[in-house]
C-alpha cells in the first residue's frame, strides 16, 4: 500500500510538470485570442501583463503547483471565475455520461465474453468476437454521426444534440452512450473472455465438477470471479478511455460538459483552464489505477510457493 501510494504521488508530481510544460507550449496567446487579430501589440502587452501571462514560465509554474497543493488552481482568463467553479460546472454532465456508459458496458461485456469464453468456438463466440470488434473499429466522431443521420435526421426517434444544454432530457443521452459503449465493449468482453476460458479450464474447476456441484454454482461462485479479477485493470482502461472519448461525444452532440469544456478552454487559449482540466484527468487517472491495483491485489493474493 505505501509503496503504490508513493508511486501515484510520483506520477501526479510528474504529470503536474508535464501538463505545465505542454500548455505553455500551446502555440499562440490569450491575449492575441481574447483581442482579436486587429488588435496593436501594445494592446496585446497590456492584456497579457494584466492576465499575468507576460510572466517568466518558473515563476507561473512555481505559483501555479503551489495553488494545486492547496486546492486553488486560479481563475479562468476568459470568464474570471475559479478554475474549481468552471469545471464544477460541467463535471456533473460527463460524470453522468461516464456512469451511463460503465454501467451499460460492464454487464452487455461480461455477458458476451463469458458466453464466449465458455464455447470457444462456437457460432456464438464467433458472432460476439466479430461484432464487438466492428463496433470498436469504428470511429467514434463517424458511428456517432451515422446515428444521427438514422434516429434523428430519418427517424426522427431522438434529438441530435443537447439543445443548449437540455442534459436532464433521458432522450438526449441515448446516441451519446450507444457511441461510447461501442467504443469500450470490445476492449473488456475480450478479457472476460479470456480469464473465463482459462478459469472454467483450470484444474480446481474441473474437480469442483467431478464432486457434482451444479454448473450454475460453479459458474457464478468460482468461473465469473476468477476470470472478471483479470479484468479490472481492463476496467480501469475502459474508464480512462470514456473520459477522454467524451471530448469528441460531447462536441458533436453539443453536451455541457468536461470534454466541451476542454475544447472550448484550448481555443481560447485559457491556461488555467486547460491546466485544471488536464490535471482532473491526471488525478482521475492516478487514483483509479491505484485503487485497480490494490482491488486486484486484495482479489487475487499472491501465494508463497514452498520451496
Amino acid at each position: 500500500m505505501t509503496v503504490r501510494a508513493v508511486v501515484a504521488l510520483a506520477q501526479l508530481a510528474a504529470a503536474t510538470v508535464a501538463i505545465f510544460v505542454l500548455t505553455t507550449l500551446l502555440p499562440g496567446g490569450t491575449a492575441e485570442v481574447v483581442l482579436g487579430p486587429d488588435a496593436t501589440d501594445e494592446q496585446v502587452r497590456e492584456l497579457a501583463a494584466r492576465l499575468g501571462t507576460d510572466r517568466p514560465p518558473g515563476v507561473r509554474f512555481a505559483e501555479w503547483a503551489g495553488g494545486a497543493v492547496t486546492g486553488d488552481l486560479g481563475s479562468s482568463l476568459v470568464t474570471g471565475r475559479t478554475v474549481l467553479d468552471e469545471i464544477a460546472d460541467r463535471f456533473g454532465s460527463t460524470a453522468l455520461l461516464t456512469g451511463l456508459t460503465l454501467l451499460v458496458a460492464v454487464p452487455l461485456a461480461v455477458l458476451a465474453g463469458t458466453v464466449a469464453g465458455r464455447r470457444p468456438g462456437s457460432p456464438a463466440d464467433r458472432v460476439s468476437t466479430a461484432t464487438v470488434s466492428a463496433l470498436q473499429a469504428a470511429p467514434q466522431f463517424a458511428l456517432g454521426l451515422l446515428l444521427v443521420a438514422l434516429f434523428s435526421l430519418q427517424l426522427g426517434w431522438l434529438p441530435a444534440t443537447a439543445g443548449g444544454g437540455a442534459l436532464l432530457t433521458p432522450a438526449v443521452l441515448v446516441l451519446p452512450v450507444a457511441v461510447l459503449v461501442a467504443s469500450q465493449l470490445g476492449w473488456l468482453s475480450r478479457q472476460v473472455r479470456q480469464g473465463v476460458l482459462q478459469t472454467d479450464r483450470s484444474p480446481h474447476v474441473t474437480h469442483l465438477r467431478r464432486l457434482g456441484l451444479s454448473e450454475p454454482v460453479v459458474l457464478w461462485r468460482h468461473v465469473l470471479p476468477g476470470g472478471v479479477a483479470p479484468s479490472l485493470q481492463q476496467l480501469a482502461r475502459i474508464t480512462e478511455g470514456t473520459l477522454g472519448g467524451v471530448v469528441v461525444v460531447e462536441s458533436l452532440f453539443a453536451l455541457p460538459g468536461v470534454g466541451a469544456g476542454v475544447v472550448e478552454a484550448v481555443q481560447s487559449r485559457d491556461l488555467p483552464l486547460v491546466q485544471g482540466y488536464a490535471l482532473l484527468a491526471a488525478v482521475v487517472t492516478i487514483m483509479l489505477n491505484l485503487l485497480v491495483d490494490l482491488l486486484t491485489a486484495r482479489l487475487t493474493p499472491v501465494r508463497e510457493d514452498a520451496r
